[in-house]
C-alpha cells in the first residue's frame, strides 16, 4: 500500500480536494497529528566524548556515569547524558508497596549534619571472610573511617566511627555540636556498646526503616561500588 501525505498547505486542498477533518476521520488520525511540525532537533552526541566513554563502559561495566566522567576528566553532567541517550544508564529499581513509613533519603545541607554507617563482608582469600566498618559523611561523601576485622562486632563499627572523628576533628572526645549517626537495625548498630559509644560522643543515632536501604544510599552505594570495581573482579 503507498503511503501518501498530507498537506495542510495545497491550495487545492489536501489530497486536492476535501477537508482535513474528513481526510482524518477517513485513515483514523488526529487532526493535530496533521499540522504538527517537530520544533526540537534529534540529541547529538559528540563522538570526541562517545568514543572514549563507551569504550571505558565496554572495558568496566560497573562504572556509573560519575566514575567515568573523573577518569576521562569530563563534565558528569555531559557524561551522564550520553548515557541516557546511548542506553547505558541503569534503570532505577521501582519500589514496591512493602514500605508502610516514608523513606526519607540519605542526604544533608551540610557537613557534620547527617553521618551514614554500615557493616559489610569481604571476602580476603587466604584469610577468609572479614567485616569492613565504614562511615561516611553524607554532605561531602568523603569516606572519614574505616575499620577492618575478622570478627564483625560492634568493636569493629565503633573502631571506625572514632577513626572517623578524629580524621573530622582532629580529636577524639565529645563533638561540640550534636549531629545523626544514621545505621541499619543490625545487632552491632544497636548493641549496648556501640550505642554507649555514640552517646558517649555526643551524636545521635537514626536507624533507617526496615526495607528502606536508600535511607542509608550513601554508605550502601560505597559498598556497591567496592566489591563491584574491587571485590568481584578478584573472586571471578
Amino acid at each position: 500500500m503507498r503511503r501518501t501525505e498530507i498537506d495542510p498547505s495545497h491550495p487545492a486542498g489536501p489530497l486536492g480536494g476535501g477537508s482535513i477533518a474528513k481526510l482524518c476521520t477517513w485513515f483514523g488520525i488526529p487532526r493535530r497529528t496533521v499540522y504538527y511540525k517537530p520544533v526540537n532537533a534529534a540529541p547529538k552526541v559528540d563522538p570526541r566524548l562517545a568514543e572514549p566513554t563507551k569504550k571505558m563502559i565496554e572495558e568496566e561495566p560497573s562504572f556509573g556515569y560519575r566514575t567515568v566522567a573523573w577518569l576521562l576528566g569530563f563534565n558528569k553532567n555531559t557524561v551522564q547524558r550520553i548515557f541516557q541517550i546511548k542506553g547505558s544508564q541503569v534503570r532505577k529499581r521501582t519500589v514496591g508497596m512493602r514500605l508502610r513509613i516514608q523513606a526519607v533519603p540519605s542526604v544533608a545541607a551540610a557537613p557534620n549534619e547527617r553521618w551514614s554507617t554500615d557493616l559489610a563482608r569481604l571476602w580476603t582469600g587466604k584469610d577468609g571472610w572479614a567485616a569492613l566498618a565504614l562511615v561516611i559523611d553524607c554532605h561531602t561523601r568523603e569516606l572519614l573511617g574505616s575499620h577492618l576485622s575478622k570478627s564483625g562486632k560492634a568493636t569493629t563499627a565503633s573502631a571506625a566511627l572514632e577513626n572517623a572523628l578524629i580524621v573530622r576533628f582532629g580529636t577524639l572526645g565529645r563533638v561540640e555540636e550534636e549531629f545523626l549517626l544514621s545505621s541499619d537495625n543490625g545487632l552491632v548498630f544497636t548493641s549496648l556498646h556501640f550505642t554507649a559509644i555514640v552517646r558517649s560522643y555526643g551524636l545521635k543515632q537514626e536507624f533507617i526503616a526496615p526495607h528502606c536501604q536508600q535511607q542509608n544510599g550513601m554508605v550502601e552505594r560505597f559498598i556497591r561500588t567496592l566489591t563491584e570495581q574491587c571485590e568481584w573482579p578478584r573472586v571471578s
